[in-house]
């Protein structure tokens, strides 16, 4: 794969690349680069967690050493109890991994990264101070302010949380830092307050947020269990949310169906070269067969598919990729005893 191969297969599906002059240049000069994606651990993983794995799957593909930092010690700074973080900890940990598996994803440059086995350290400390020399109070609250759970009487951890994403990556010695578009503040602060320490500024990439399953929330989010579904979910379970999800006829706008089908579903479905089948009975004009997120679109926007046909073929989909943690089910409701 050239250069600009491996360039086009980072920036497919993306929203905003800072900048793509700069990922192109790193893609040209460096024969195996580093990427890493940051997750704080609040919330369960849910299937949404599939948008990013498969843009880590498009980075290893295209060469890229990958890592994922799960970051205990920012999950406390964005209210996580201390005393759960070591659970919620393993709980990714297990997790994760499978959702690569489940993608057929080779993970051979794959590493996980536990946050505080290097941002306990003195140097990162005294980096951290030294930062927060530099950066107000305002910069700081408009970096997290998309991302962390601030309120009206902002905790002092959640101003500091936006200075340690940005030297982390630094100390975890990568040359992108890849997130959603929520990020977008927080990593524009990276860029700006990097070099003042004497840092190189990183190439930031940026995808789009799914929508929740009941329509009209920014995201699918896990502290609210009916918008998203969980990777333990079961077939039934699976099936009743979708049911229930919203999804008026002919309309596109904040469906988050549609969307995990762009962003998931059609992207494995390319990859591997298939089509996306909707089963229908004969008697309301048999399946349907679609080889591009547009023709479904498109479909579904003039009518000739219906919300309930939408549902069941996603939710066929959703079972089969979710088969992997039903085949570890009772290891993973073991580690998860105790997430709370």
């Amino acid at each position: 794969m050239n250069p600009q191969e491996k360039f086009e297969l980072i920036k497919r599906r993306t929203q905003e690349i800072i900048s793509e002059e700069d990922l192109q240049k790193l893609l040209h000069d460096k024969k195996q680069p580093a990427v890493y994606l940051g997750w704080s651990i609040t919330g369960r993983p849910h299937i949404a967690y599939y948008v990013p794995v498969l843009k880590l799957a498009d980075f290893l593909k295209a060469g890229f050493k990958v890592k994922l930092l799960l970051a205990d010690i920012h999950g406390a700074l964005d209210n996580t109890p201390w005393d759960v973080l070591e659970k919620r900890y393993q709980y990714y940990a297990a997790t994760i991994p499978l959702m690569f598996k489940s993608i057929g994803a080779d993970i051979r440059n794959f590493e996980i990264v536990k946050g505080s086995s290097f941002q306990l350290k003195q140097e990162y400390f005294v980096d951290l101070l030294k930062l927060a020399s530099f950066t107000s109070i305002h910069d700081a609250t408009k970096a997290a302010s998309e991302v962390v759970k601030l309120g009206d009487n902002p905790k002092l951890g959640g101003i500091i949380y936006p200075l340690m994403q940005a030297l982390d990556e630094e100390y975890l010695d990568v040359d992108v830092q890849y997130g959603g578009v929520d990020q977008r503040k927080i990593l524009m602060y990276a860029r700006e307050f990097l070099p003042k320490l004497g840092y190189k500024p990183r190439v930031e990439v940026m995808t789009p947020l799914i929508p929740g399953l009941m329509g009209g929330t920014k995201k699918m989010s896990a502290s609210d269990p009916k918008s998203k579904i969980d990777l333990l979910d079961d077939p039934f379970t699976v099936n009743q949310k979708l049911k229930n999800a919203y999804a008026v006829e002919g309309e596109v706008e904040g469906n988050g169906l549609l969307a995990f089908l762009k962003s998931v579903i059609m992207v494995l479905k390319t990859d591997e070269g298939k089509n996306f089948v909707v089963e229908r009975p004969e008697k309301f004009g048999g399946n349907l067969s679609f080889n591009s997120y547009e023709e479904v679109e498109e479909a579904y926007a003039q009518k000739k598919l219906h919300p309930l046909d939408l549902k069941q073929a996603i939710a066929k989909e959703i079972n089969l990729l979710l088969e992997t943690f039903q085949k570890e089910k009772a290891m993973l409701e073991k580690l998860a005893e105790g997430y709370v």
